[in-house]
């Protein structure tokens, strides 16, 4: 992995490798953001998850979402 440094006031490029220290921490905030990534994901789908079993249940009663608009709830 290489790092791209720019200083916009010197104008100065520095390209390099990383660090063994430096690169441990790019992998660590990578894994988080994976990690973050993927818990977004999971709540998303377990919202959608549970949206589509109310409805069902509304169904199951022979109520829709606009029923329930209807009734202010």
């Amino acid at each position: 992995m290489e790092l791209y440094i720019y200083n916009g006031l010197t104008d100065e490029h520095i390209q390099r490798e990383y660090t063994a220290e430096e690169r441990a921490i790019r992998e660590k905030e990578i894994a988080d953001a994976e990690a973050l990534r993927l818990a977004k994901e999971a709540e998303l789908e377990a919202k959608a998850q549970a949206k589509a079993a109310a409805e069902g249940k509304l169904a199951a009663l022979g109520l829709t979402t606009d029923d329930l608009r209807a009734l202010g709830l």
